[in-house]
């Protein structure tokens, strides 16, 4: 065999594995907001390539929440959309905003946010050792309740609010999100 020949082997054997590990690299990406959302990316990254997210990202840098999140972690986020933002009373969001009520909305975006890397499959057991009920301690203080109905996760808040939980398992370098369509409220 010639050098030239089994340079031109190996460089075609290098395709071939690359050609073949690229579905299986691609199918682990799941999309958000129209954005690919990469596990070897922290969960502020990721968020603000979502277009369903912008509204989030917004309130996370007016908490002052930018580098937390980017930290090491774990951390679950359940991650509101836009639209779960749209559902609070006319000018919630606006007043959230203002840096004089940065408690209120570091209380409330907290409130979303677990210290543990947990899954949906790791959630669902919870559920079902607790008997279809798992008490959840967010990093805010908050205590919410998970529960599961036809394999999708639902979240209650303190004021008796129920988020689904659209798409699970957004995994992130430092922890993974749940995309959820209500945000959820301390008591």
């Amino acid at each position: 065999m010639t050098k030239r020949f089994a340079t031109a082997l190996k460089t075609t054997a290098v395709m071939l594995a690359i050609a073949i590990a690229a579905p299986a690299i691609a199918a682990k990406i799941t999309h958000v907001g129209g954005a690919p959302m990469y596990p070897n990316r922290n969960i502020v990254e990721n968020a603000v390539n979502s277009k369903d997210h912008t509204t989030l990202v917004a309130a996370v840098k007016a908490a002052g929440l930018v580098d937390t999140l980017s930290g090491p972690g774990p951390f679950t986020v359940f991650a509101p959309t836009n639209a779960a933002f749209a559902k609070l009373p006319a000018g919630t969001v606006e007043t959230l905003l203002k840096p004089e009520n940065k408690a209120t909305l570091t209380k409330i975006l907290t409130c979303h946010v677990v210290a543990a890397d947990a899954m949906s499959a790791a959630i669902n057991k919870m559920i079902k050792d607790d008997g279809g009920a798992h008490p959840i301690k967010t990093v805010g203080g908050c205590q919410f309740t998970a529960r599961a109905s036809k394999g999708r996760i639902m979240i209650e808040d303190g004021k008796g609010n129920v988020a689904n939980v659209t798409i699970a398992d957004v995994d992130q370098s430092n922890g993974v999100i749940h995309v959820i369509d209500k945000v959820l409220l301390p008591n």
